[in-house]
């Protein structure tokens, strides 16, 4: 299957001020796109092309494939980070049923958040922070570069983007801010529950 860039699913200027039109243009109409473009270009006459994202981002991993996790790997975490954020969104407004799961497994909200900020904070590089599901609860993660849960035996629900190109247009050097603008103000919690009822 070619991978395809998704538009966004909301205007670009619709998460200011925690993340402004510049960054979502640079980040959703060059970046991304250069993951699509290079993922595609990787996945040229290989036999994984026909595989869904999920199964190519295992595979990649399983075989140390830099070029796919890089690039598949990415192009997968952009497709859900466009759909974890929505305008109006964060904060403590989770559904019940993922509030439960919070609760039992990490901690409350309030030690939730402060963890998974910890976990972006503490990547070193460019990477990824998460919550994730693995043997049945869920876990904060935080993985390099390109790679994701999947890699890791686990399933996504919620991550955020810790590369440069995400914050730098907006907060400068000052990540901690950024990480918590973002589940503070943007986190779509709906679909956070939606992949957590798929986990």
């Amino acid at each position: 299957m070619a991978l395809e860039l998704p538009a966004l699913p909301y205007a670009y200027d619709a998460l200011a001020p925690y993340m402004s039109k510049e960054t979502l243009e640079f980040h959703h109409d060059k970046h991304h796109m250069a993951y699509v473009t290079n993922g595609n270009n990787a996945l040229k006459d290989s036999p994984l092309a026909s595989k869904s994202i999920e199964e190519i981002c295992k595979a990649a991993y399983a075989e140390k494939s830099a070029p796919l996790i890089n690039n598949v790997g990415q192009h997968y975490n952009h497709i859900h980070f466009w759909m974890w954020m929505k305008p109006n969104g964060g904060g403590k407004k989770l559904p019940s049923r993922l509030q439960a799961a919070v609760d039992s497994d990490l901690g409350g909200y309030d030690k939730m958040r402060a963890d998974f900020v910890q976990a972006g904070l503490t990547q070193f590089g460019s990477g990824w922070c998460w919550i994730a599901k693995k043997d049945g609860k869920l876990t904060i993660t935080k993985t390099p570069n390109g790679e994701n849960p999947l890699m890791h035996g686990a399933s996504p629900i919620l991550g955020c983007d810790v590369w440069e190109h995400s914050y730098y247009i907006d907060y400068r050097n000052l990540r901690q801010k950024y990480l918590e603008a973002f589940v503070d103000n943007l986190v779509n919690w709906d679909h956070v529950d939606e992949m957590f009822s798929k986990a």
